[in-house]
């Protein structure tokens, strides 16, 4: 069946089962709609990112459900087996962990599948990470970029970075609380230090936003003997700087290569600085002008 015809037509969808998309809380357990808890607790089975989380917050709101595990290591062979149930007729709620799942979470393989096979999908909207730390940040909220985790390897991620240096909008971003350090590191060099918000802990008891220039963030991050809770990191986009041609650039790069002041490396962190541009913007085109 092609992607973009409907199927939430029950006569077409038959004796199949639905396959509701719930979102649930990020931290607070009563970030939670009520048509979310009416529909977990009536379906057939709960598919959860991990069981022993999900059946606390069911059972929190007094929810019996029979649940089955559906993550990352068992996605493949499990998307196959609900699917079965669906085509039974059996009603299957998906949930994450925390948020809306398919976002940075597993899920696309299972949704994708049921709506080729004319399975009904139906959204439960609710709590998304990237929205509520968006909603509070004041950054542009007008037009923004979800991209979630980078890469883990640092190549991957470095070329993933470089492509967002030019990128105008608000840039959202989830990364663990042992790389942050990393993360902001590498966004400093690579996009400049830009205006930022890290949001921690979002609606739980130690909620905490620290804004400012991403060095400033850096800083007091380090100044913590530990960082808790995953974080949500927002970059202001990219504002250019018009007075400054890369051109210019280049004549200074080349004036400085022939005085033979500093290395490579300092030459390119000494112009950046001066014309507030990211450091491995200046670096690559040193190194294309020495290579020339």
């Amino acid at each position: 069946m092609p992607l973009n015809l409907p199927t939430n037509n029950p006569e077409e969808t038959g004796k199949k089962g639905d396959l509701y998309v719930i979102a649930t809380p990020i931290g607070n357990r009563e970030d939670i709609t009520l048509r979310a808890l009416n529909v977990l607790g009536r379906v057939d089975l709960v598919a959860a990112e991990d069981t022993r989380h999900t059946l606390r917050f069911l059972s929190h709101h007094n929810i019996k459900s029979r649940l089955i595990s559906y993550h990352e290591h068992n996605e493949r062979e499990r998307t196959k087996d609900l699917l079965d149930k669906l085509n039974s007729g059996l009603s299957v709620a998906l949930v994450s962990n925390a948020g809306t799942p398919t976002i940075s979470d597993p899920g696309y393989q299972l949704i994708k599948t049921a709506i080729e096979r004319g399975i009904r999908v139906v959204p439960i909207p609710g709590v998304s990470a990237a929205v509520t730390a968006l909603s509070v940040s004041g950054l542009p909220t007008d037009s923004f970029v979800f991209v979630g985790f980078l890469a883990k390897k640092k190549g991957k991620r470095l070329e993933q970075l470089r492509k967002l240096a030019f990128e105008k909008r608000t840039t959202i971003l989830y990364e663990s609380p042992r790389r942050i350090h990393t993360l902001l590191e590498e966004i400093i060099l690579n996009l400049g230090d830009r205006n930022g918000v890290l949001c921690r802990e979002m609606t739980k008891l130690h909620e905490e936003f620290v804004r400012g220039h991403l060095s400033n963030i850096l800083r007091s991050l380090k100044e913590r003997p530990s960082i808790k809770g995953e974080c949500t990191l927002l970059v202001a986009g990219d504002e250019g700087n018009e007075d400054v041609s890369m051109e210019k650039v280049r004549k200074e790069i080349k004036k400085r290569l022939v005085s033979a002041k500093g290395s490579l490396s300092d030459i390119a962190k000494e112009i950046a600085k001066k014309y507030n541009l990211p450091k491995n913007r200046v670096y690559d085109e040193a190194l294309k002008i020495k290579g020339d």
